[in-house]
């Protein structure tokens, strides 16, 4: 019975400090303020307009135009990027829409799944699309394209389209959310700073003490900071095992050493 109380007691401290861990690790959603939210789009890497996730940026552009939005990504997330387009309705052919995805390096970045490129037929009102992308990695290899943390571009453009339907206007949407996936995403490193176009500069100019020409062409952050790397609910999970195995070898000891009484040995010739 004292075994048992004792491994009881350890499951309920261990299972109150796993508690937070596990939270974190389901997906939630906190949008922002959406009065904040961006009106326009940019027209290139450099001028793509920043939004953050849980907002929905709109902006009124015409068939044909590359339209370039930025937002910011965490190690452990996992991003889904959605887009719908408002189709003219003076359209005569149908058209052929796609959205991209690229890192803060400019590398294209595959989807795991969603509709990334859709075909709306002539007449049709709007059409949908959604890229939902890998796990943002804290640190990977300079061979591999895996995401990593800081700011990653959105296009959305239409790839096929009849000349006669060219400069149309239409009404686009477009909005992220993430999946937090915890500790099954964690590696053992982490960047010395996130894929941020020209965070670089702006440290050597804090280093130098001056920070009135800061060239940070993005500003956005994730609202806790980016993070650390090192730190995930693995390790409480790893803990919570190593405790376990612990209590488990206790136990087993206790009961099979017997009372710790002598044996009563017969006389002999009894």
């Amino acid at each position: 019975m004292r075994i048992a109380r004792v491994l009881s007691a350890a499951l309920l401290t261990l299972g109150l400090a796993v508690s937070p861990a596990v939270a974190d690790s389901t997906p939630s959603a906190s949008p922002s303020d959406g009065g904040d939210a961006p009106t326009e789009a940019g027209t290139s890497f450099r001028t793509a307009t920043e939004f953050e996730q849980g907002q929905t940026a709109t902006a009124s552009a015409s068939t044909g135009d590359y339209l370039y939005w930025s937002f910011p990504a965490d190690a452990g997330q996992r991003p889904t990027v959605r887009a719908s387009v408002k189709l003219p309705e003076g359209a005569e052919s149908s058209s052929t829409w796609q959205i991209d995805v690229y890192d803060g390096l400019r590398r294209r970045q595959a989807c795991q799944y969603g509709a990334q490129t859709r075909t709306a037929a002539a007449g049709a009102g709007s059409v949908e699309l959604s890229c939902t992308l890998r796990t943002v990695r804290a640190w990977s290899e300079e061979w591999a394209d895996d995401p990593l943390p800081g700011t990653y571009y959105l296009r959305l453009t239409t790839t096929r389209l009849a000349t006669a339907d060219l400069g149309l206007p239409v009404g686009t949407e477009v909005e992220v959310d993430s999946k937090d996936i915890g500790g099954s995403a964690a590696v053992d490193g982490s960047l010395a700073q996130p894929l941020v176009p020209g965070i670089a500069v702006a440290s050597r100019q804090e280093d130098d003490e001056d920070s009135s020409a800061e060239a940070v062409l993005s500003s956005l952050e994730p609202d806790d900071g980016w993070a650390s790397g090192w730190w995930s609910d693995r390790w409480v999970w790893t803990a919570l095992g190593a405790a376990l195995a612990a209590l488990a070898g206790i136990g087993g000891y206790t009961l099979t050493r017997g009372s710790g009484r002598p044996r009563h040995v017969p006389p002999p010739g009894a």
